[in-house]
Formats: structure tokens, C-alpha cells, sequence
């Protein structure tokens, strides 16, 4: 188990990285450039995670706290994915900015970003406390929630984004349970790999939208 995790972790990784440096380099204008910044937090941002995490399955030292503040650092640098995954969304498919759901969208993510920094989160002691799991969540979910609802809406025009929406939505289902209940129940832990491929279905539709298709305006 822990040597196909470790591979998944890794390859996952250095996926999400690579074509996110592919897509800046290959990045024709703004829009372009914000997929490929998008992709490359997530992917260090996860790495803070994700490489301990591997580094645990193999050494006897203990990574309780390197754990815990990688869990801080991926739950951080995942809402500044999905603000960034909202301005693509507002320059793939030209759409005029409406201030009041930015505005909204930028609040949710600092008050997510905000709770997630009070010490209740016990992140050095790596805690899966279920009450404040569900406090940070909140705001992120919404997040996720009207996001995933402006990309259903526009599913229909672009083709190479016709699935998006969904790989949204699928990454909150997985993701949601294993941030609450996980430390009541550790095999919720096992949904953190299909969430893993609606990221990474996420991002290839980033570089192939990039490498094979005419430029987003």
C-alpha cells in the first residue's frame, strides 16, 4: 500500500507541477498564464503535504508537525487554486467580471484562509478535529459550490471544459468527508486519491487547452 500511494503521491506531483511550468512557458495571454499558476500552487502547495507524508511511510522520525502544517500550507494554496480557477473561468469564456461575486468569492476565501489559521486547528499536533474542520470548511465549500456552478453554466461552449464542473464538484465530494471525519474514521483517508485525479483531469484540461487549442482571449 505504501509503495503504490508513495508512487501515486509523487507522479501526482510532479504532473501537476511540470505542466503548470509547461503552461506558462507555452502561455499565450492571461488567461493562459493563470492556468498554469494555477497549477503550480497546487501542486507545491500539496507537495508541503504529500512529501512527508511519503517521507513517513519510510522513515522512523517523526513528521507529526511537518504533517499537520503541510495539511495548513495544501489547505491554504487550495483556496488560492479555486479563485484562480474562477478567473480563468471569467477569461476562458470572456465573461464580464460581476464585481458582487468576486467580491463574494474573495471574502469566503479570506475567512477560510482565516479560520484556518486559528491555533483550535492544532495543526503542530496534526488534529483532525471534526469541530473546526467543519468551521474551516464552510466558507471553502460555498467557494467550490459557485464556482463549480459558473463552469456548469458555461459547460456547453467550450468543449475542452465541458467537464470541469464536474471534477469540481467530485474533488468536494471526496475531499469534504476526509477533512471532517477522517480522524473518526481513517479510512476516509482513501478518498484523498480520486480527489487527487479530479485535480489531475483539472489540470490536463489546463494543458491541453494551452498546448492544443486556439488561445483564450
Amino acid at each position: 500500500m505504501k509503495y503504490g500511494e508513495s508512487s501515486f503521491d509523487i507522479l501526482y506531483l510532479l504532473f501537476a507541477v511540470i505542466s503548470g511550468c509547461i503552461i506558462l512557458r507555452r502561455a499565450r495571454n492571461k488567461t493562459e498564464k493563470l492556468m498554469g499558476l494555477s497549477a503550480v500552487i497546487l501542486g507545491c502547495g500539496d507537495a508541503f503535504h504529500l512529501i512527508p507524508r511519503v517521507l513517513n511511510y519510510f522513515s522512523a522520525g517523526d513528521f507529526t508537525a511537518a504533517l499537520g502544517i503541510g495539511k495548513l500550507v495544501t489547505s491554504i494554496t487550495m483556496t488560492m487554486f479555486y479563485l484562480l480557477v474562477y478567473y480563468v473561468w471569467l477569461g476562458y469564456y470572456q465573461e464580464k467580471e460581476n464585481r458582487t461575486t468576486t467580491l463574494v468569492l474573495w471574502i469566503l476565501a479570506l475567512v477560510r484562509i482565516a479560520l484556518c489559521l486559528f491555533p483550535q486547528n492544532g495543526w503542530l499536533q496534526n488534529s483532525s478535529d471534526m469541530t473546526w474542520g467543519i468551521l474551516r470548511n464552510i466558507p471553502f465549500a460555498i467557494l467550490g459550490a459557485i464556482v463549480c456552478f459558473l463552469y456548469f453554466r458555461k459547460k456547453e461552449e467550450r468543449r475542452r471544459f465541458l467537464m470541469i464542473w464536474l471534477y469540481i464538484l467530485l474533488s468536494f465530494l471526496f475531499y469534504i468527508p476526509v477533512a471532517v471525519g477522517a480522524g473518526a474514521v481513517p479510512t476516509l483517508g482513501m478518498l484523498m486519491l480520486p480527489k487527487t485525479v479530479c485535480y489531475i483531469l483539472m489540470v490536463l484540461a489546463f494543458l491541453l487547452a494551452v498546448v492544443k487549442d486556439k488561445p483564450a482571449e
